[in-house]
Order: structure tokens, then C-alpha cells, then sequence
């Protein structure tokens, strides 16, 4: 019975409150937000509190994640072979191919040559880094250009080819400078496909996780994408052989924290891929 009183009382006075109170003596807030004109204000402002906050950067990810030491580009290239013309490709790419490395007219060098051995099949895999990053690059090309061994090499090359395909990439600032190697060893390419905006979040984690991959001197280089494929990251590693890859693979997660930053990272790839590549006869990394 009280509470009855209590709630009959309490909408009177609102109700005498409304009466008294005239369309002009609202707060001025309070209409506009009753106002029809300011539907679509109030619907963005109900559909903010569901969408997901992305904190603006000051800066590219590419000055953000790469060295700052050196301005070096990588172009990363894949050319897929006739299964019948590898033997022949593989000739020619060690004829040519080191005599631009050891040309001081060219600012390149042929950081590894490899050939597949389990992935894509009778593919060619070449890392060549570009001291000056754009402007060496182009001026590499411009030369090229003009080198008439050069420009037969390209087109025998074009004869035997089915495909191919490349990108330029940074390298990341924490991980190691891919430097010459003596042999033999086989060589790991992983390649990750992130999903857009996450280049950030992958790079604050692996600068951890690398620390944990170095006991053997396995990691070699790693890098992510400026033009072509965006959003992918590679991961290059040198083995012994693949029972000792797997050896140290598994030993990484005998390591406190390895685990939980697997658990962080994996969430940010949409997809990944593994190569296993043997280097040829003049790579630098053997």
C-alpha cells in the first residue's frame, strides 16, 4: 500500500512538473537531443559503443619496425620453372647473377639464390638487397637497362619460365642482418600473410619472441612487405638439416614465454606458408 502511495505520488509530480514546464524552458541539450535532425548523431553515437577502437599513429609502420642504421631495400623474387629447364636455369642464373653482385658499378647485392626443395616445386628463390633503398634500386634497373649480357640473360630466362613474381621489403630492426654463411645448411622460408593493421602488434611481439630463436645461430633475416603482397612477413632460417630443425623447433618451447607469445601472434595470421630451399652453387648463404 506505501509503495503504491509512493510510486502514485511520485508520477503526479512528474506529471505536474511537465505541465509547469513549458517547450521553452527545456535545457537546450535536451532538445536537440529530442530533435528528429539529430537521429543520425544519436545512431553513431550507439553505434560507437560496439565498434572497435584503433588508436591513430603518428608514424608508417615501415619507419616504426625498420632499421634505422641503413636505408638497404630486399626485393624477394619467385620465379616458378619449367620442370624440363631447371638444370638449364639454374646455369645461367650462376653465370649472370653473381657478376652483378661483385660489380661495384651496381649498388646490389645477391644476398642468397636458392632452389625449393619441399613447397612449390622447380622454383627459384632470389634475396637481393639495394644499399640506398628506391634510388639504388632504381638506378640498378636504369643500368641494367643498358647491360647487353643483362638483357640476352632475360630474355634465354623468360624462355624457361612459367611464372614469377616479387616483392620489396624492409627488413625488421631486431632481427639479424643476413649476412654470408659457409655451408652447407638448408634454408627455411616462412611466409605469413597478416591481417591488415596488425604489422604493429607482430612486430612488438616477435622483437621478444626472436630472442628466444638465436641459441644455434639459426635466424637469419627477417622482413616485411612494401610493394606487392601487403601485409607479409618472411622469416628466413638456416638449418643443418631438417632433424636438427625440428630439434630446435621443439626445443623453443622448453623456454618460458615462447608459448605465450605463439599464443598472441597466431590470432594475427590469415595465412602462412613454409619453404624448404637448398642454396646454389654461388649463393652467399650456403
Amino acid at each position: 500500500m506505501a509503495a503504491r502511495v509512493l510510486r502514485a505520488g511520485g508520477a503526479a509530480l512528474a506529471s505536474g512538473f511537465l505541465r509547469r514546464a513549458s517547450p521553452g524552458s527545456l535545457l537546450p541539450g535536451l532538445r536537440k537531443l529530442t530533435s528528429s535532425d539529430n537521429r543520425p548523431r544519436e545512431d553513431s553515437w550507439l553505434k560507437s559503443l560496439f565498434v572497435r577502437k584503433v588508436d591513430p599513429r603518428k608514424d608508417a609502420h615501415s619507419n616504426l619496425l625498420a632499421k634505422k642504421e641503413t636505408s638497404s631495400l630486399y626485393k624477394l623474387q619467385f620465379h616458378n620453372v619449367k620442370p624440363e629447364c631447371l638444370e638449364a636455369y639454374n646455369k645461367i642464373c650462376q653465370e649472370v647473377l653473381p657478376r652483378i653482385h661483385e660489380d661495384k658499378h651496381y649498388p646490389c647485392t645477391l644476398v642468397g639464390t636458392w632452389n625449393t626443395w619441399y613447397g612449390e616445386q622447380d622454383q627459384a628463390v632470389h634475396l637481393w638487397r639495394y644499399e640506398g633503398g628506391y634510388p639504388a634500386l632504381t638506378e640498378v634497373m636504369n643500368k641494367l637497362r643498358e647491360n647487353q649480357e643483362f638483357s640476352e640473360f632475360r630474355k634465354a630466362r623468360s624462355n624457361m619460365l612459367l611464372s614469377r613474381k616479387n616483392q620489396l621489403l624492409l627488413e625488421f630492426s631486431f632481427w639479424n642482418e643476413p649476412i654470408p654463411r659457409s655451408g652447407p645448411n638448408i634454408y627455411e622460408l616462412r611466409s605469413y600473410q597478416l591481417r591488415p593493421g596488425t604489422m604493429i602488434e607482430w612486430g612488438n611481439y616477435w622483437a621478444r619472441a626472436i630472442r628466444f630463436r638465436q641459441d644455434s645461430n639459426e635466424a637469419v633475416g627477417g622482413f616485411f612487405s612494401q610493394i606487392g603482397q601487403l601485409y607479409m612477413v618472411h622469416h628466413l632460417w638456416a638449418y643443418k638439416d631438417l632433424q636438427t630443425r625440428e630439434d630446435i623447433r621443439n626445443a623453443a618451447w622448453h623456454k618460458h614465454g615462447w608459448e605465450e607469445l605463439v599464443y598472441y601472434t597466431v590470432p594475427l595470421i590469415q595465412e602462412m606458408e613454409s619453404r624448404i630451399m637448398i642454396p646454389q652453387k654461388t649463393s652467399p648463404l650456403q
